[in-house]
This record gives structure tokens, sequence and C-alpha cells, in this order.
């Protein structure tokens, strides 16, 4: 990954601010990371905790001015700092060798200095905080025009191989994707939220090019997909030790494009 600290916090938060991250957790801080793993950590009296029992004498109940630790209301903007803390803390405990299965939303909350119903307001469990801290430390996807066909495709194929650079530069980014793996519901989580439209993306990309012209009209469109994407996934995933050059992308569509069989026996 190139400067892992640096990629953090070219990321930032998405979305907005609200003022205060929330009142910590009602579960005691020694909750075991065994108990964590299997639940959820819901803390429903930690909503009602933040929000006085009584109000000043002379205000009406209810004043929003008079309760500052209250909850917010539905709707209410996201803190991009509390956001950004929540997912420098998990990264900091997965630095510190806590693995992902052993994290508590307990131990995470106090860890960025935020309560567990401010997580919470954010992500509906752990392994969709899980995702986006994997999303955080990837590069960014890059934009395409989503009008051209070759084009956008090899733009696709050019961000597989600089994913690719950034699992082999950051040994924990590499040691997060193979504990996703061993965990059945997060690798779920994470196919459905960030791979799945990945392939969604390079398969329009495909038949925008073969509506163009650039590529036959003959073959089923996901065979064609699989021929430009399946090379680079063998490079990135299969051979760890295979050498990712620059002009990975080019060479590959170039190399289908013009074929494999020798000059005159096609």
């Amino acid at each position: 990954m190139q400067g892992q600290d640096g990629e953090r916090d070219r990321h930032g938060a998405r979305n907005g601010g609200d003022a205060s991250p929330g009142a910590p957790g009602g579960a005691p801080d020694g909750a075991s990371a065994g108990t964590a793993a299997g639940s959820r950590d819901r803390a429903p009296a930690e909503t009602s905790a933040e929000a006085p029992a009584t109000t000043p004498a002379g205000v009406p109940a209810g004043t929003p001015a008079e309760a500052p630790d209250a909850e917010p209301r539905r709707g209410r903007p996201r803190s991009a700092a509390a956001e950004r803390a929540i997912l420098d803390a998990v990264i900091a405990l997965l630095e510190a060798g806590e693995p992902l299965a052993g994290l508590s939303i307990e131990r995470i909350a106090r860890t960025a200095g935020v309560g567990k119903a401010t997580i919470y307001r954010r992500w509906s469990d752990k392994e969709e905080l899980f995702v986006d801290v994997v999303r955080d430390m990837e590069p960014d996807d890059p934009p395409v025009s989503g009008t051209e066909g070759l084009a956008d495709l090899r733009v696709m194929l050019e961000s597989l191989r600089t994913r690719g650079l950034a699992q082999r530069s950051s040994a924990l980014l590499h040691n997060i994707f193979a504990q996703m793996k061993s965990h059945p519901k997060l690798w779920n989580e994470y196919h459905g939220m960030v791979i799945a439209p990945r392939r969604l993306a390079l398969l329009e990309a495909v038949r925008r090019a073969v509506a163009a012209g650039e590529l036959r009209d003959d073959l089923d469109v996901e065979l064609i997909d699989d021929l430009f994407v399946g090379p680079m996934l063998v490079r990135t995933v299969h051979r760890p030790d295979a050498p990712l050059p620059d002009d990975l992308a080019d060479r590959i569509i170039t190399a289908l494009l013009q074929g494999l069989a020798p000059a005159g026996r096609v």
C-alpha cells in the first residue's frame, strides 16, 4: 500500500458532521473478544442514558438546547471526525496484532473515544464496519466515463493492478484479506458491497464496447469479461510473485484484441 497513514488521511471520512460522537457504551469495558465475535453489542440502553431524565427549572421538557448529550435526531449529518476516529481505531488495533474476530464494538469505541451508539449510527454490525476499513485502506476506485467501452475497461483493469500492488506492499492489508476469507459472513459482506459492484461495472463496460463495435457481438459478454479480468486476477491473486508492470492492462487488452493464433491461422 502506498503510504498507509497518508492513504487513510487522503480518504478521510464520508459525509458531513454531527457535534457529538455519543456517550460511552453501557457494556463493561472488559467484554471478552470471544463473546464479541459472535454478538452484536446493540446496547439500546446507551440511547436512554445519553438523554437527561429532567430539565432545568423553568425550561419546557424536551427543549433541544437543554439536552446537549441527547442522541441526535434521525437524519442529522454524520461527524466526519468521529467516523475517521472509528476507522483509525480499527486499523490501530489490527496493527497492534488484534485479530478481526477478536475486535468488539466496545473495544473499538474505547479506542476511538466514542460511544457504541456512535458506531451503530454508521454501521449496522462489525462486518459492515470492517468492509469500510478495508475500502479505506485500498486505493480509491478510479472514475470512469460510463459511456466508453474499451477505455473504461482499461481503467478498471488498471485499478485491479494497483489494488494488487497495494496488497503486496502492505502486510497488514494482506493479513486482513487472509482473515476475511476465513470468516464467511465478513467475506460475503465484502463481496456484496465491493466485489459484485466492480464486476457489474466491468460487465457494463464490455457491453458498451460490444455495442460500439469494439468487440465481437457473437460471444457471451460474461465470457468476454472473464477473458479480460482473468489474466489480471491470476497475476494479482494467484501469482503473488508475478510482475505487475505499468503497461500490464494494455498488454492484456492488446493480446486479446489481436488474438493468440499465429498470423495466417485464424
